[in-house]
């Protein structure tokens, strides 16, 4: 194949620009980097608003408009120059037309920093190189020899394990301690007997009522019948029925005959 002396000249020339350009852009990275650590966070907005104004008129239609954004997804990564001082930039990507790109764990990038900010060159999963605007978040101390994989988890000291709370009392916590109820059924010949325990009222027969465990003293009484009582232990998880025949009064004819002198 023959190459004429113009396409030769022009090849000559496209050769020399490539060239130049890839050392220019080159020389505008000076700087190398090492991801030591890298993660992904999402993080969700829970403001009517979306956190940003509703720009959905023509000229301003935004990703924004129609409450498009619910979350923002962030990715940290803790890098290190080769001066050995490592530092944390991070990305966002708050709508579906935002590029940030999570560059892997082991990787070095070229890179160049802008006050607070610094571009890395890196490239796509088809191979294309890209280039990515980062936030400075912080400088940390370079990761000793020997740190574990995650100089900021190795750096600092494990924090002493403290003891589980242990539980509050009833009584501390506030709560009212109620003793527990039995299901006591009281009945009695005749019935309508009035019921007291304790020397409480607490209804006439036949009732069913409720006692706290323990012992307790019960009385069924009735006009013109003498009075029945009798000293009842209750215990948990049973029934407990009582039944009361009481018998009537017998009138003494001696003050009756009296009264009536």
């Amino acid at each position: 194949m023959r190459i004429s002396r113009d396409g030769i000249i022009f090849l000559a020339f496209f050769l020399i620009n490539t060239v130049w350009v890839v050392a220019v852009s080159k020389s505008d990275y000076p700087l190398t980097i090492k991801v030591l650590s890298a993660q992904t966070e999402s993080i969700p907005i829970s403001t009517d608003d979306n956190d940003v104004p509703r720009d959905c008129n023509l000229p301003d239609y935004s990703a924004y408009c129609h409450y498009s954004r619910t979350a923002i997804v962030r990715n940290t990564m803790l890098v290190q120059g080769r001066d050995g001082k490592s530092f944390t930039v991070s990305c966002a990507v708050d709508s579906r037309w935002s590029k940030c790109a999570l560059l892997p764990e082991g990787g070095t990038f070229e890179a160049r920093k802008e006050k607070l900010r610094i571009t890395v060159l890196y490239q796509d999963s088809k191979g294309k190189e890209r280039k990515q605007l980062y936030q400075l978040v912080a400088s940390v101390p370079a990761p000793q020899s020997g740190a574990a994989a995650n100089p900021q988890l190795s750096a600092a000291a494990p924090l002493p394990m403290k003891p589980p709370p242990e539980p509050a009392s009833p009584a501390e916590s506030g709560q009212e301690i109620r003793p527990e109820k039995v299901r006591c059924n009281f009945s009695s010949t005749p019935s309508g007997a009035e019921i007291t325990v304790d020397g409480r009222y607490v209804g006439n027969t036949p009732s069913e009522i409720g006692l706290s465990t323990g012992s307790h003293v019960v009385v069924l009484s009735m006009p013109g019948f003498a009075q029945w009582k009798r000293e009842l232990t209750v215990v948990s998880d049973s029934v407990v029925n009582v039944t009361a025949s009481l018998h009537k009064t017998q009138p003494r004819s001696g003050l009756r005959w009296q009264d009536n002198i």
